[in-house]
């Protein structure tokens, strides 16, 4: 199954683009499930069919689905406290009765995370089409099971989990209390849960689709999208430009802001795979509608974001991990060696990724930025790298 990722800045028409694109790759004979995780019906009043729960059929070949938040959050309380019952009883908690729960904020992103992982385990269907939040919260959204996966392996190790059955003696003689079996298993069942969204987002046919007025601030929010995108690993397909409106005459009182689209557009063509989508003078409501939009369906694959290591050790004595930034300022780039790890910081934008093998025998010996790619260069450690013969 391949992915495909819809998102941009606020009010930019994400949810319609998403529709449209799931639409076309309908009518083209690919079998589509479009989600959205949108509190409101805004898919299903583009679509012109009510969506939530449970997936509902739009045309032949597509599928909407819209997550219930408040379900889930419900099922996963009820079911933390079922496992953390005796701890909640010494500390004299009164439990809360599930119909008295209502979703905290970010349940709905969540139940959008689960509902992503169930949906590429199915093989029913060949394209999914994701209409993700705006852009800031997509990108913290996106690097949730990443991050939170590194959190739970830091703090409650999965090789401390082989002495589970020494935890009762090693609590009696080290005084202190040990963590309980639930937590582990608890932890265990997480991590998997994670991994599943992580693969999902890390797959080489996953894609991300902008989505943007074409203008200074839709030109500002895409360079920050693409940036943050970037620093996750994920290629941008291609950039839907909405709500382009038709070219007028000079003296018309459109001429300004057709000119400033104009300018963006040209401007985004030098990196992008732009796709107009018309000013239909209305919100898209309907087949009809986004039909008219003729935003693109599924594209052909292209090649996957790639962070290789340049090997040149031959001429300067150094191996270079060259790491795509388009959009990076130099003075907003920080980088942390933590062990095998490395920190990198651009822009608003941070991630911790593991080195490849043969970087961690290394040493950093500078950074620079140079045509949109940040390149680190790593000197061996004489006291780990393998001596010559």
């Amino acid at each position: 199954m391949r992915t495909l990722l819809i998102t941009g800045p606020g009010g930019s028409g994400r949810t319609t683009v998403a529709a449209a694109t799931a639409l076309t790759a309908a009518r083209d004979g690919v079998q589509t499930l479009v989600l959205s995780a949108d509190r409101t019906d805004s898919l299903g009043a583009a679509l012109g069919v009510p969506t939530g729960a449970e997936p509902v059929p739009v045309v032949p070949g597509l599928t909407a689905w819209r997550p219930d938040a408040a379900t889930g959050f419900r099922t996963d309380l009820a079911a933390f406290q079922d496992r953390a019952g005796q701890v909640l009883d010494l500390l004299g908690a009164t439990r809360l009765d599930p119909e008295e729960v209502t979703p905290l904020p970010g349940a709905e992103e969540l139940a959008l995370l689960r509902a992503l992982r169930d949906a590429a385990l199915s093989e029913r269907f060949e394209l999914l089409v994701v209409d993700l939040p705006p852009a800031p919260q997509a990108l913290a959204l996106l690097a949730l099971p990443e991050e939170l996966r590194r959190y739970l392996r830091r703090l409650l190790p999965p090789e401390r989990q082989a002495a589970r059955a020494l935890r009762p003696v090693l609590g009696r003689l080290a005084g202190l209390p040990m963590p309980a079996e639930w937590l582990y298993e608890t932890a265990a069942r997480w991590d998997v849960e994670l991994a599943a969204v992580a693969a999902v987002v890390a797959d080489r046919g996953t894609r991300v689709r902008l989505v943007a007025e074409p203008g200074p601030a839709g030109a500002d929010a895409v360079r920050g999208a693409a940036l943050g995108l970037a620093v996750r690993g994920l290629a941008v397909e291609c950039l839907v430009a909405g709500r382009v409106l038709p070219e007028t005459a000079a003296d018309s009182w459109l001429a300004g802001p057709v000119a400033q689209q104009r300018k963006t557009l040209d401007e985004w063509r030098e990196t992008y795979a732009v796709h107009p989508a018309a000013h239909l003078g209305r919100d898209p409501r309907g087949l009809d509608d986004l039909a008219a939009l003729a935003v693109p369906g599924v594209k052909p694959a292209t090649a996957p974001v790639e962070w290789p290591v340049t090997d040149r050790l031959a001429e300067d004595g150094v191996l270079v991990w060259n790491i795509p930034l388009p959009g990076a300022i130099r003075e907003e780039l920080d980088l942390i060696r933590l062990g095998d790890e490395l920190a990198v910081t651009a822009g608003p934008f941070r991630r911790v990724v593991p080195l490849p093998s043969a970087l961690r025998r290394c040493t950093v010996d500078g950074a620079a930025l140079r045509d949109g790619a940040l390149r680190i260069r790593f000197a061996p450690d004489p006291a780990l790298w393998p001596r010559e013969r």
